[in-house]
């Protein structure tokens, strides 16, 4: 095989890539999880340890310390601050760990790149699922504070998957042309690492939407993370069916994302084993 032909780079090449693939994507995914924790004590059992723990901080330090409310969403003491914090935190989490990680995705699997035979554009793939496994680790534990905080689970609950695919699906285009990009541009690592942090500043995780001024209430909105984040606590917690007219605008765009990146990748991987 010449490893500077043409990959195929339509959405049903992709759509089949990750199907023909699918037995080796989870064994790579399973050998992913554990090896993140080979070598600790409590082993696999840190991926729920650590979102409790920093459930348990958030609710201290704003419930019992700062005793704060969300103004102008909910009532003194109805909806536990930490919840509503936690739920936005648990999106960002879910982005912010796949883009922060691109750039160097390639980059550290240079071995895998000589093997002109190895389906390179799977490693996007098991990356966002090792994401979603510790998504996932993050609901239960978010549901499971809920019950003990006495909050009401709605029937809407059972929108959260079809609430989170378009972001699942956008941060696969976006993992897909990082870690393309991230093979020829070596400082790309550190400026995603900034925009993140950006990025989780300028989407309601610690505020809502509406104590934020009029004027500058438009950064808040082309932040990709916010339609999202707001969906989910309206299924989550308020109880709400989602905004189907904003979701399925958000769909299209992440098909398209998803398509560019992964055109983008399989267009310059040609070039990947020359320059590393």
């Amino acid at each position: 095989m010449n490893p500077h032909a043409q990959h195929p780079s339509s959405l049903a090449a992709m759509w089949r890539s990750i199907y023909c693939n699918r037995s080796l994507i989870w064994q790579l995914m399973q050998r992913e999880i554990a090896g993140r924790y080979r070598g600790s004590i409590l082993g696999i059992s840190w991926s729920f340890f650590q979102p409790l723990l920093m459930l348990a901080v958030y609710t201290f330090v704003f419930s019992v310390v700062l005793k704060t409310t969300w103004r102008g969403e909910v009532s003194d003491g109805k909806v536990n601050f930490a919840i509503i914090l936690f739920s936005g935190l648990i999106v960002h989490g879910l982005f912010s760990e796949c883009i922060n990680r691109a750039p160097n995705l390639i980059l550290t699997s240079i071995n895998l790149v000589k093997r002109v035979v190895f389906p390179l554009e799977i490693l996007a793939v098991v990356m966002i699922g090792v994401t979603v496994f510790h998504l996932i680790v993050g609901l239960l534990i978010l549901f499971a504070a809920m019950l003990l905080f006495g909050l009401d689970f709605h029937g809407t609950i059972f929108y959260l998957p079809l609430v989170l695919s378009p972001l699942i699906l956008m941060t696969l285009g976006l993992t897909w042309f990082l870690a393309a990009a991230g093979v020829y541009l070596r400082d790309l690592g550190h400026i995603v690492v900034v925009v993140s942090t950006v990025l989780l500043f300028l989407s309601p995780v610690f505020y809502p939407i509406s104590a934020v001024p009029g004027q500058i209430r438009i950064l808040i909105y082309l932040n990709p993370l916010t339609f999202i984040i707001e969906q989910v606590r309206a299924v989550l917690i308020w109880g709400e069916a989602p905004a189907w007219s904003g979701l399925v605008v958000y769909g299209v765009c992440s098909l398209f994302v998803v398509w560019f990146g992964f055109y983008v990748f399989q267009w310059t991987r040609k070039g990947f084993s020359d320059v590393l």
